[in-house]
């Protein structure tokens, strides 16, 4: 069931299933807490799982304020602390990873594992145009829907779009479908563009998983490669013909990862040198 969470000026909606150790789902600049409901069902069994919408998302607070990846990880910090959350596994995907790398570097005693799913700890220049172009289709037309039509072909690949277009009617529904104010995302837009942990990442030694879809724009190969090579203790792991969705894309596979990863709590794991 949803509840909220009063963390200071703003309430947070959350779901808060399952037992076990916790593990805190962060979700990325589209869509909410519901991003991630395949998750929470196939890990609530053995887990405590915990998703929410972040300020400025879903039922959560939103105000037309700034706001950064920062602000969005004392947020998730302070929700830990209303659910007497000491220490847990924290998996974001996009602007959820961003978030849960300033997490770690905050609070670095609250964070068993990161998995980091289609993130960046700096984006590339082809990442800040995408996000750039997106912002501003939303910014002309003020309709989720038109935004949807012209943000969709980022988010999958040219395979799956092809092969697959009533899949790719339902993401191009559900992002079409947004009710936050046009504000908030364009706030947290912004945020990502300005996101940069690089030279943090060596202070993150908790172990790390990064995945990420070789035809992802957003999020590249490239991008990819600059959080890999930051984390002292990782892991990585790239989907094949899989873009920034490849958690959609290709489920199965994004699940067998992430449950052998929160399993071992860490697994098995490259350090880097």
């Amino acid at each position: 069931m949803l509840k909220d969470a009063d963390i200071g000026r703003y309430t947070l909606r959350y779901l808060d299933v399952g037992q076990g150790t916790p593990v805190v789902l962060i979700h990325g600049l589209a869509g909410d807490h519901s991003a991630w409901l395949a998750q929470v069902e196939a890990l609530r069994a053995n887990y405590r799982v915990i998703a929410f919408d972040n300020r400025g998302a879903g039922a959560s607070t939103q105000v037309d304020e700034p706001v950064s990846t920062a602000d969005l990880a004392d947020d998730t910090l302070r929700l830990m602390d209303c659910l007497g959350v000491e220490r847990a596994h924290v998996v974001g995907r996009s602007m959820g990873g961003a978030v849960a790398q300033h997490v770690a570097l905050k609070a670095p005693e609250r964070v068993l594992s990161l998995a980091l799913c289609a993130s960046f700890a700096r984006l590339d220049p082809l990442g800040r145009r995408v996000l750039s172009n997106m912002r501003e289709a939303l910014e002309w037309r003020m309709s989720w829907a038109d935004h949807a039509r012209h943000s969709v072909q980022n988010f999958v690949s040219a395979g799956f779009f092809n092969r697959y277009p009533e899949r790719v009617a339902k993401i191009e529904q559900l992002i079409g479908g947004e009710t936050r104010l046009p504000a908030c995302y364009i706030r947290q837009n912004a945020a990502c563009q300005s996101h940069d942990t690089l030279p943090d990442l060596p202070a993150i030694t908790q172990p790390a998983l990064v995945m990420a879809g070789d035809s992802d724009p957003i999020c590249s190969l490239a991008a990819t490669a600059m959080l890999s090579e930051g984390l002292p203790n990782v892991r990585t792991e790239i989907f094949s013909q899989a873009s920034h969705f490849f958690l959609m894309e290709q489920p199965e596979k994004f699940m067998a990862l992430l449950g052998g990863w929160l399993d071992g709590q860490g697994g098995e794991r490259r350090t880097n040198q």
